[in-house]
């Protein structure tokens, strides 16, 4: 009998003793043990990016089923359940079939050293390669070079905004950061880039040039704006006049962008690019919760779930709710000890009344809640702790029953509200 997913997601994360380790040796070996599913794959999509990779995915995903298409999408890291990484045609993969394709892999890995991602991401491919659709969506999971998923020629790729993070694994230049995620641009294949620092532009055209890819550029061949409460995107092929992303922040206007840049080359209709911005759907970016355990507490509060976690996502985070109607606002944060914390939280000062620190739960990187309080008390943030989520709002709530609370600083804190909250 088949053992459930979580049981062999368990015994996978025993294979190698680092989380992270940048090769595809064991990659390639594992795919061709499987009989290399990655050449069996629809025709593929392939994201890379510090910054909108998962939100450009969706709209592209959107867009495409607005095409009719069916599509594939590989996205990491999950939030509630591993499930989340892998959609067939559509569809969250079934218990069923994960714990089937991921029983195949491992035994087919035969005991052999391979991190966690590198064999989830085979299982992936090797579910993507048997289940029949029209695109596959794929996003890398860290850097881009050396990344699992980079074992595919594409149809298209797209790079997202770059910007400083993981500089252990990545680099601690831009321009080498920029040179990891550019790894994906290959021979001949047209890659749409985003808005970027010059200096990762520079990398990434000087990269495209030598592999003969023609470059699909923000501010070259495309450029979007904001006007009058649509979206104006032009291209080669003329103007878009479309409803603005249902998924907010002024920075979605520009991963919009990049999406029906892509979803232009891929032949999208007008039509097929409104449903992308309409219907795009994206857990944990500036989610508002409307049920569950936490929104009974909260009855004439709003809650909202964010996980962004670099100082990126906290310029766009402070310039969404800059925009946001007037309300008291409350942040509940909980970041990991190896992010830019002062660099996150500095651009959220201005917008906020208060933070309450906490530690993400069930997580070893955790960085403490004292120390995340310090953090926001540095940049000028009244500050204080609780030991819970729960805990924290009570607090919030007893002072400002209709506040506006934020629950914040890590897709590990977003995912654990999302299992919690139902």
């Amino acid at each position: 009998m088949t053992q459930s997913s979580d049981a062999i997601l368990a015994r996978m994360m025993a294979l190698h003793p680092k989380i992270i380790d940048l090769t595809l040796d064991r990659v390639w070996r594992l795919l061709a043990a499987l009989d290399n599913p990655q050449e069996n794959l629809p025709p593929v999509i392939h994201l890379a990016g510090t910054n909108g990779k998962g939100s450009t995915q969706a709209m592209i995903r959107a867009g495409l089923e607005g095409m009719g298409k069916s599509v594939h999408a590989y996205t990491s890291p999950h939030l509630a359940r591993f499930h989340e990484r892998i959609r067939l045609a559509g569809e969250l993969i079934s218990e069923e079939h994960l714990s089937e394709i991921l029983d195949e892999c491992y035994a087919k890995n035969g005991g052999i050293d391979i991190t966690y991602f590198e064999i989830t991401t085979c299982a992936g491919l090797l579910a993507f390669a048997r289940t029949p659709a029209d695109y596959t969506l794929l996003e890398v999971g860290l850097g881009g070079r050396l990344d699992a998923t980079n074992v595919i020629t594409p149809e298209l790729s797209v790079i997202t905004p770059i910007s400083i993070d993981h500089e252990q694994f990545l680099g601690d230049t831009l321009a080498k950061i920029a040179t990891e995620k550019a790894g994906i641009i290959k021979r001949g294949v047209p890659v749409v880039v985003g808005p970027q620092a010059d200096e990762a532009l520079e990398v990434i055209e000087a990269t495209a040039a030598r592999l003969g890819a023609p470059l699909i550029a923000y501010g070259q061949q495309w450029h979007v704006h904001e006007e009058h409460g649509r979206l104006v995107f032009q291209d080669e092929r003329g103007l878009l006049d479309l409803p603005l992303p249902a998924l907010l922040g002024a920075h979605q206007i520009q991963n919009a962008g990049a999406a029906l840049a892509a979803l232009r080359y891929l032949g999208a209709d007008e039509a097929a690019c409104e449903a992308a911005m309409v219907n795009a759907e994206w857990q944990a970016r500036m989610q508002r919760l409307k049920t569950g355990p936490l929104v009974e507490m909260a009855t004439e509060a709003e809650l909202w779930l964010d996980g962004g976690h670099n100082a990126a996502a906290g310029l766009a985070l402070g310039d969404v709710l800059s925009k946001l109607p007037k309300r008291p606002t409350h942040l509940i944060c909980g970041m990991l000890n190896t992010k830019d914390v002062t660099g996150y939280m500095a651009p959220l000062a201005p917008q906020v009344t208060s933070l309450t620190a906490i530690s993400i739960p069930d997580e070893v990187n955790t960085l403490s809640a004292e120390d995340t309080e310090a953090a926001a008390r540095d940049v000028g943030i009244k500050a204080c702790t609780a030991e819970s989520t729960q805990v924290a709002l009570k607090a919030i709530l007893a002072e400002e029953p209709d506040a506006r609370v934020l629950i914040c600083g890590s897709l590990y804190l977003a995912g654990h509200i999302l299992r919690e909250n139902g």
